[in-house]
C-alpha cells in the first residue's frame, strides 16, 4: 500500500492575484500525517485556517473559492492540481491575500518548486477513493457533464467546445499523474477578448495580462475598442489585424486550452479530499460543474463511513489457509478466517466464505441459518490477531487474548453463501503487548457488524 506524502521542506512563491491584482506571497509547508490540505490566511487576525475540501467551495466565478465563514481564498485550483499530481496528502498553505497568485496562468511554477524540494513518505497508508461503479453528473443549465468510471489508476479525458472559429472543439487526456509535469502543468488559463470588458465590470481579472493568460481574439473589433480594453487593463497598446491568439508566449501545445481545462479539473476534483482510483470523462468542464460533482462525491464518502476493501477472488491471496494456520492456533471448527488479502503496517483484511455446511448452522437456526454474531466478532478478532502475530519473530510461540470488546453493533445477518470481508485497523500503536483495534465485517460492500477490541499478546507456556 502507498504511504501518505508531504513536502520534504517548505517553499515560497510570489506573484500577483489574477482578480485582485494585489501582490501575493504564498508558502507551502510540510504537515503531519492525516493533516490534509489546508489554507491559512496569515494576513488576518488569528490567522484562520480553511480545509481545502469540496464542502467549503462557495464561489466558482472564473476560479474556485473556498471559505470558512467570512474568511475566503480564491483561485486555488492550479496549486491544488500540482499537489494532487505529486500525490501530496498533507500540506499547510499560507497566503497573505484573499487569493493565490496567478503566476504565468498555469501550474508550472508550483511544479518546479515541488520538484526542487521533493516529497517525503509518512508512516500512514493513503486512503484512496476507489471508484466501484459509474457516477455521472450533468449541469442542467450548461449541459456540461462529468462521468467517473472504475479504473485501476487515476486518468482523465476532457472535451471542450466553444462557438468560436479559433477555439471550437478540443480534446485532452492524461493517462498517468506521472505525466502531469510534462504534459499538463504548463498549460495556461485562457480568455476571449469579447469577455474581458464584462469581467472587468464585475471587478475581476485586475491582474490579468498577456503574460499570464492565453487571449483569444475570435471576433473582429475596431482598433478604438481594442485600445479601450488595453487601457482598462493597464497594458501597452496593441494592433490586431487577424483573428487568433494574442498572448506574448506561443502556445505550449496545439490543444493548450483543453489541457488547461484538464488541469483545472484535477485541482477541483482534489477537493474530494482523497487520491482517486478511477477514470474521469468530462465534457465542457468548468469550475461550477467540477466542484458540484466533487461535492457530490465528498458527501457520498462521508456517508460511507469507511473505505470498503477491494476483493477480487480471481487474485491469489496474500496468505492462504495454510499460512493462516501458521499464525493462528485455532483449528476446525473454530478457525473462522479462510485467507488474508491485505496486510498493511496498521491494518489487515481477511476473508471468510460462509458455507451451508458450517457446524453452527445445525443449531443456529435449522430452518433459518444465520451466522451467530459472537462468531462474527471472533472472526474479526482472529483477523486482527494475524496482523499482530505476523509482525513477530517466531509467531507460533505467541497467542492473542481478548481483554475487552466494546461498541459492538450488528447491522445485518450473515447467511450461507455470503463472503464476509473483515477489515481491522490499529487505533493506537502496539505498546507492551497491548493492541487496540477497530474491526468491521462487510458483505456486498455493506457493513454487517463492527466492534472495538483490546487484546494482549502473550507468550505461550
Amino acid at each position: 500500500m502507498a504511504k501518505q506524502k508531504t513536502l520534504k521542506e517548505a517553499f515560497t512563491l510570489q506573484g500577483k492575484g489574477l482578480h485582485t491584482g494585489l501582490p501575493v506571497t504564498i508558502t507551502f509547508n510540510p504537515a503531519e500525517a492525516n493533516h490534509g490540505i489546508k489554507v491559512q490566511r496569515v494576513d488576518l487576525e488569528n490567522q484562520p485556517i480553511i480545509d481545502a475540501v469540496a464542502q467549503n467551495v462557495v464561489e466558482t466565478s472564473r476560479g474556485t473559492v473556498i471559505a470558512d465563514g467570512e474568511v475566503k481564498v480564491s483561485t486555488i485550483e492550479h496549486a491544488m492540481a500540482a499537489l494532487f499530481a505529486f500525490e501530496i496528502d498533507n500540506c499547510l498553505i499560507q497566503v497573505n491575500q484573499p487569493e493565490f497568485p496567478i503566476l504565468d496562468g498555469s501550474a508550472a511554477f508550483y511544479v518546479q518548486e515541488l520538484e526542487k524540494v521533493g516529497t517525503e513518505e509518512q508512516p500512514y497508508d493513503k486512503d484512496y477513493y476507489i471508484v466501484k461503479k459509474k457516477m455521472e453528473y450533468k449541469d442542467p443549465e450548461t449541459g456540461s457533464s462529468i462521468v467517473l468510471l472504475p479504473d485501476e489508476e487515476f486518468s482523465l479525458n476532457v472535451l471542450v467546445s466553444y462557438p468560436s472559429p479559433i477555439l471550437a472543439n478540443q480534446f485532452a487526456s492524461l493517462d498517468s499523474l506521472a505525466d502531469f509535469a510534462k504534459e499538463i502543468a504548463s498549460s495556461r488559463t485562457f480568455v476571449f477578448v469579447r469577455e474581458i470588458e464584462q469581467l472587468l465590470k464585475n471587478n475581476l481579472i485586475k491582474g490579468g495580462d498577456l503574460d499570464n493568460a492565453i487571449v483569444i481574439y475570435d471576433k473582429e473589433m475596431s482598433q478604438a475598442d481594442i485600445d479601450s480594453l488595453t487601457n482598462l487593463l493597464g497594458m501597452d497598446p496593441i494592433s490586431v489585424s487577424n483573428l487568433g491568439y494574442l498572448q506574448k508566449r506561443p502556445l505550449a501545445f496545439e490543444n493548450e486550452p483543453a489541457r488547461h481545462k484538464l488541469l483545472d479539473l484535477i485541482g477541483d476534483l482534489s477537493l474530494i479530499g482523497k487520491p482517486i482510483k478511477g477514470r474521469v470523462i468530462a465534457t465542457c468542464p468548468g469550475h461550477k460543474v467540477n466542484t458540484d460533482f466533487a461535492k457530490k462525491v465528498y458527501k457520498a464518502l462521508k456517508r460511507q463511513e469507511i473505505t470498503i476493501p477491494q476483493y477480487d477472488p480471481t487474485l491469489p491471496p496474500l496468505m492462504d489457509i495454510n499460512k493462516v494456520k501458521t499464525l493462528l492456533p485455532h483449528r476446525w471448527p473454530f478457525l473462522l478466517v479462510d485467507k488474508i488479502i491485505e496486510v498493511k503496517e496498521r491494518g489487515v483484511v481477511g476473508v471468510k466464505n460462509v458455507s451451508g455446511n458450517e457446524t453452527f448452522f445445525c443449531g443456529h437456526f435449522p430452518q433459518e441459518p444465520v451466522m451467530p454474531g459472537v462468531l462474527l466478532v471472533e472472526a474479526m478478532a482472529q483477523t486482527g490477531g494475524i496482523l499482530i502475530l505476523n509482525g513477530l519473530d517466531e509467531p507460533e510461540r505467541y497467542s492473542t487474548y481478548f481483554l475487552s470488546i466494546d461498541k459492538v453493533k450488528f447491522r445485518n445477518k450473515v447467511v450461507p453463501g455470503d463472503t464476509v470481508i473483515f477489515k481491522l485497523d490499529l487505533l493506537t500503536d502496539i505498546r507492551r503487548g497491548m493492541a487496540s483495534m477497530k474491526g468491521y465485517a462487510i458483505v456486498a460492500d455493506k457493513i454487517v457488524a463492527e466492534a472495538e477490541f483490546l487484546a494482549q499478546v502473550v507468550k505461550n507456556k
